[in-house]
């Protein structure tokens, strides 16, 4: 008898959304953003289906924008306003790349009060509010043609594709950036979108969103603890285990300390966990 070897199954790939990413972060906020940019021709239903995904906008919507340009204006949630404001621009001559960014509730509450005191509509007044944090290096070539990139020393593949089309201004955590997380034992693992974090480390979708929207702590089944800190608009995690986490509930009752203050000075008292934190802080 023949056996039928089985091909394995691929896995699918995530599509391709930029091929020119400039880090800007280190810059003070809110204007530590990722340039991230695409020489070839914009796939708009995969770029909106990222977009939606990352920033929790509906899909038609994100759609709608990305093809007429506008601005979507986050829903309020009672006499609060909880979120601020995404933005897409295009230009209509295709002279510019089109760019997409997203304004937290400290700027848009500067772009409402510029609306209000200059007349403006809010779309002109959230742009003014924020390419006006941007760092001074990105202001200037963002007046250039293609970001002044010199494309003889780009790789060919992105050369070949032609002027930048679009641009996206982002600092979120999704589907198409990594993030590190320090594990117990001082491995720093790898994740990227919610449901791949929230398999890999046991936890619900809804309690990872929360985890790295908010920071705090979120206990794992096998009794350990995930805790988050943000730290310049990112999200910053590591796993203690049962033991670790255990000796920080002690210190919470015999110090008085807060959890993650406990949980620090676990990390500080382990040499292991401490370097991979330092190499973490330093890869950043």
């Amino acid at each position: 008898m023949f056996k039928v070897k089985k091909r394995p199954l691929k896995k699918e790939k995530l599509p391709v959304l930029y091929n020119i990413l400039e880090n800007y972060t280190d810059h003070d906020p809110p204007g530590n953003v990722m340039v991230c940019a695409m020489t070839e021709p914009e796939d708009i239903a995969v770029h909106a289906r990222v977009l939606s995904e990352s920033y929790e906008i509906p899909l038609k919507t994100v759609t709608q924008l990305l093809t007429e340009g506008g601005m979507y204006q986050y829903p309020q949630s009672g006499s609060l306003v909880t979120k601020g404001l995404f933005v897409c621009t295009v230009d209509s001559s295709g002279q510019q790349p089109k760019q997409t960014w997203v304004l937290d509730l400290e700027q848009y509450a500067d772009a409402e009060q510029l609306r209000r005191s200059w007349g403006l509509s809010m779309e002109e007044a959230a742009t003014r509010v924020f390419y006006r944090t941007l760092p001074e290096e990105l202001k200037e070539r963002l007046k250039q043609k293609n970001l002044g990139i010199d494309y003889a020393k780009l790789e060919l593949s992105v050369a070949r594709g032609g002027d930048v089309k679009y641009i996206d201004f982002r600092k979120d955590w999704s589907l198409h950036f990594k993030r590190k997380c320090v594990m117990s034992d001082g491995k720093l693992i790898e994740t990227s979108g919610l449901e791949d974090f929230s398999e890999f480390h046991g936890v619900s979708v809804q309690e990872a969103q929360a985890l790295l929207a908010d920071g705090g702590t979120c206990e794992v089944k096998s009794g350990g603890v995930l805790a988050c800190q943000i730290i310049n608009g990112q999200p910053s995690v590591a796993r203690f285990n049962a033991r670790q986490y255990s000796k920080a509930k002690a210190l919470v009752k015999s110090k008085d300390l807060h959890i993650m203050d406990a949980l620090s000075e676990v990390a500080m008292s382990d040499p292991v966990l401490m370097r991979a934190l330092q190499r973490a802080d330093t890869a950043k």
